[in-house]
């Protein structure tokens, strides 16, 4: 901890947080996360020395914990993709967690940013987000996913998850209705360019 009179740094404020996170207080871990996401998504290096302490923080019983460490990952997806990459497991089985749609949410917006960064990436992570688009198509998060779906079409994708995509919104696109028709449209504009 910083000396009394002075403010901590950076670096000792996510020390200090590191050790709650991994501790056995689940309130602890809870503000610990959130805080650890917050520094992380504003500053995606923070996370690089404990992105194995996140990664391991998917285990927790307790969803917020889990959701913003995967906020935290999803932020550091972009720039450090192979430093990301183990979490892709943990993502997965929290795509499906049936007792929280705040963590479905944030594994899949976890996976479409690593999935953005590369052709063989996209490859990996397309199987789980087309279920989960089937899955929760409609349900209040989905406007969120649909977001992200737009960032990974902007990404260096394959070719063959590209087409998927486009098959799987092809549909809305043309007969849906909102926001799901808008972006569905959006994601087929981008696919063409």
């Amino acid at each position: 901890m910083a000396e009394s009179g002075r403010q901590a740094t950076p670096e000792e404020s996510r020390t200090a947080l590191v050790l709650w996170l991994t501790g056995p207080n689940r309130r602890h871990r809870q503000e610990a996360s959130r805080d650890l996401a917050e520094m992380i998504t504003q500053d995606p290096e923070m996370g690089l020395p404990i992105v194995d302490r996140l990664i391991d923080a998917l285990n927790r019983p307790e969803a917020q914990t889990r959701w913003e460490c995967l906020d935290a990952l999803a932020a550091m997806a972009p720039t450090h993709p192979e430093e990301v990459a183990p979490a892709c497991e943990g993502a997965e089985e929290s795509l499906f967690d049936e007792d929280s749609a705040a963590v479905n949410l944030a594994a899949f917006k976890f996976l479409a940013a690593y999935g953005s960064t590369s052709v063989d990436r996209s490859d990996r992570v397309w199987p789980l987000l087309d279920e989960a688009i089937q899955c929760y198509h409609g349900d209040p998060e989905y406007r969120e996913m649909l977001e992200s779906l737009v960032s990974f079409a902007k990404g260096p994708i394959s070719d063959k998850s590209r087409e998927a995509l486009v098959s799987r919104v092809a549909f809305d696109a043309k007969n849906g209705r909102g926001y799901i028709r808008t972006f569905s449209a959006d994601i087929m504009e981008i696919s063409k360019q």
